[in-house]
């Protein structure tokens, strides 16, 4: 991530097209900083680092967008609605997906802006 200057990548389940869920920036801090997450960050799975931060953050009654789930929207949504959601679920990344859930693209607020 810090090579390619991306703040996160999706997350899809193997052989799929469908995003099951975001990594960021943020969620890698987990690994450096949470013990039962970083004795295993070699080995550790994109979706199981996406299950061990929910559960930390859960466990810990903390807040974070990473719990309500990957961020989707539809092609019909005006740049206002995108921003708002974006403000809203304190996000920097959303994506846009077909009527089945397929990737078509990622929208950020650097687009936006």
């Amino acid at each position: 991530m810090r090579k390619n200057r991306i703040g996160g990548v999706r997350v899809v389940e193997s052989g799929e097209r469908k995003t099951i869920g975001n990594i960021s920036l943020r969620d890698v801090q987990f690994l450096l900083t949470v013990p039962e997450i970083y004795g295993d960050y070699i080995s550790i799975t994109a979706k199981n680092l996406l299950t061990a931060v929910k559960k930390y953050l859960e466990k810990h009654d903390k807040a974070s967008s990473v719990l309500s789930g990957t961020i989707t929207c539809q092609r019909d949504k005006t740049i206002k609605e995108l921003i708002k959601t974006l403000d809203s679920q304190e996000i920097h990344r959303m994506y846009d997906v077909d009527d089945d859930g397929n990737l078509e693209r990622v929208i950020t607020f650097r687009d936006i802006i």
